[in-house]
């Protein structure tokens, strides 16, 4: 999922006035450092999906590939969503 940086702020901001409201947090930090620290994670967490989306998509060209003609009968969407599911659960990333 692709966000502009301003949907992940405002993202942060409901997480963070959320979680405040429930008394689930207690912040030590002013409420724009912890903001900042909701947005630096919640972007890492992105990139790491976009990198398992690409990698993902490489091994399962390779693996199709080696294939050769059997791959034609292959599912390719429900085959990706097979491969980067084990991937997430291999790199410990929630989907």
């Amino acid at each position: 999922m692709r966000l502009k940086e301003e949907q992940i702020r405002g993202l942060a901001e409901k997480v963070y006035h959320d979680l405040s409201a429930e008394g689930l947090i207690t912040p030590h930090g002013e409420r724009g450092a912890v903001v900042a620290g909701i947005v630096s994670a919640i972007t890492r967490n992105f990139a790491a999906e976009q990198k398992l989306e690409r990698d993902a998509e490489k091994l399962l060209d390779e693996t199709l590939a080696g294939m050769g003609r059997g791959a034609a009968e292959i599912d390719r969407r429900r085959m990706l969503k097979m491969v980067k599911e084990k991937l997430a659960k291999e790199r410990k990333i929630v989907l």
